[in-house]
């Protein structure tokens, strides 16, 4: 597969990361310059270079053959990933809490109530990021979305969504409430801990998948 209009203006690095975060590069797939080149209608030189900085970030690491693989998250490298995420979204809403706007809180319970109608666990999935997003971009905080980006991208190295299970789909819209309901009250304490639940219940539905595809 060529580059597409997709790409344009990304440089080759941005167009990898595209990529992963697509799930056109699976964990565990190898990375080889040479195809990559091919796939995406760039030089190898660059392509070399946007492999090293994936390494570098922890995204790509050393295969059990010569070259590397888009990385696996481990147990402890999930945890990692929480405990950071529950850390960002605490001051995510901190922040939001004095930031956002009326509008932008009416945005987000418009959000909500258009959640409440979907089923499928894709949909509810890209909904889930559009809805996190549409926080961060309330806090008005450039620094923490950059953060929080960099973060979401280690997390599309999990390629299944949580929403496959259908009590965690019920319980996070409920979760997505409490948040908004918090926020339009100006209630920091209370928002904080909506969020914090909401990744800890996360985190819980990510281990549970993890443990029925071990059976």
């Amino acid at each position: 597969m060529k580059s597409t209009g997709r790409d344009a203006g990304l440089t080759p690095f941005e167009i990898l990361l595209s990529a992963i975060e697509a799930g056109e590069l699976q964990p565990g797939e190898r990375l080889q310059e040479t195809r990559l080149a091919e796939q995406f209608g760039l030089s190898r030189t660059p392509i070399r270079e946007a492999l090293h900085r994936l390494e570098t970030l922890g995204l790509a690491e050393p295969g059990p053959q010569r070259g590397l693989i888009i990385a696996h998250i481990s147990y402890e490298r999930l945890r990692q990933l929480f405990d950071v995420r529950e850390g960002l979204e605490r001051l995510a809403m901190d922040l939001a809490v004095a930031a956002a706007s009326d509008a932008e809180i009416a945005l987000l319970q418009e959000m909500i109530n258009k959640e409440a109608t979907l089923t499928d666990s894709k949909a509810l999935h890209d909904h889930n990021r559009m809805f996190h997003r549409q926080i961060y971009r309330a806090t008005h905080n450039p620094y923490l979305n950059e953060m929080l980006d960099n973060l979401r991208i280690h997390l599309s190295l999990l390629r299944s969504t949580t929403y496959e299970l259908k009590e965690r789909a019920e319980e996070a819209k409920r979760e997505h409430q409490a948040i908004v309901d918090a926020l339009a009250r100006r209630d920091r304490l209370a928002a904080q801990e909506a969020a914090c639940q909401h990744i800890r219940n996360g985190y819980r539905a990510r281990l549970t998948i993890l443990s029925q595809r071990e059976r």
